[in-house]
């Protein structure tokens, strides 16, 4: 009995030694990591960025390029989100760790030991970079196959020929929103209805990332679309119909299907739905 107690306290004792960073570790601005050196994130910026996505108690925070660990710090202590952060250097995670557990956050947040482009981090809503331009290219294939909606914030550098969704600057410095987008491109066939009156006509969209482009086939008439775009899996859109009114279309899509109302510029309202040819 004795012996097992020692082994357990031996076990509790090595896996808080491991969760705390070495006593003589002390970072440095300008530090090299594997793909970047370390610069710390200000406070205010740091703050802005989680307000830019939105960050809530129900979200999954994961910041890629932790450092000190601050961000997943902000994000479970003022957000009460989950959080966790991925950082390559193993002491500067360690360290970044026991920022974590000094703030008394570790039961909503982690820092971790790993390669930003090995980690899964598929499941989070909420992804937070400070990266270069180069590095924020490479990581954008991955970025979008995560679920609509999901939030991209970067601090410093775009995302090259995507477009933010909002952007922000603070004392200089610059923040940029990214929601990924569902997938809209190709043809659907739709089925629009107000009151008793139903009509059938297809839709077709190109995509380049949130903007669209396409057009709504009305028997013989081709509509072009305006104002086409996502947020997130909502879609907006308008076009002409054959009587010269104008559609301004909002929805929803969810996979092979999409749905929604609109309303027509004399004020009469209606419904609609379509499914992925």
């Amino acid at each position: 009995m004795r012996l097992l107690v020692i082994l357990s306290a031996l076990w509790t004792f090595n896996a808080t030694a491991q969760q705390m960073p070495p006593q003589d570790y002390e970072p440095k601005v300008g530090q090299s990591g594997k793909d970047v050196i370390w610069v710390p994130t200000p406070d205010d910026v740091v703050e802005r960025m989680l307000r830019m996505a939105k960050v809530t108690s129900k979200d999954y925070v994961v910041d890629l390029g932790a450092g000190d660990g601050k961000i997943a710090i902000v994000a479970a202590k003022l957000f009460k989100a989950r959080a966790l952060g991925v950082e390559y250097n193993p002491e500067f995670a360690r360290f970044a760790q026991g920022n974590v557990i000094k703030a008394g956050v570790a039961d909503r947040a982690k820092v971790i030991e790993g390669d930003i482009f090995v980690t899964d981090f598929i499941e989070a809503n909420v992804v937070t970079m400070y990266l270069l331009p180069h590095l924020n290219l490479k990581l954008r294939p991955q970025l979008l196959t995560m679920r609509p909606g999901t939030r991209i914030v970067t601090h410093s550098f775009n995302m090259d020929d995507w477009e933010p969704d909002d952007h922000s600057s603070v004392n200089g410095r610059d923040v940029y929103l990214y929601i990924i987008p569902a997938t809209a491109m190709g043809q659907w066939t739709t089925e629009a209805q107000t009151g008793k009156t139903k009509e059938t006509f297809e839709l077709s969209f190109m995509q380049r990332f949130q903007k669209l482009e396409g057009g709504a086939q009305l028997g013989t008439l081709r509509a072009g679309l305006r104002d086409a775009r996502m947020n997130g899996s909502e879609i907006r859109f308008s076009f002409m119909d054959q009587q010269g009114m104008r559609r301004d279309y909002t929805g929803k899509i969810s996979g092979p299907r999409m749905q929604g109302t609109f309303v027509t510029d004399t004020g009469k309202k209606g419904r609609w739905s379509a499914v992925r040819k």
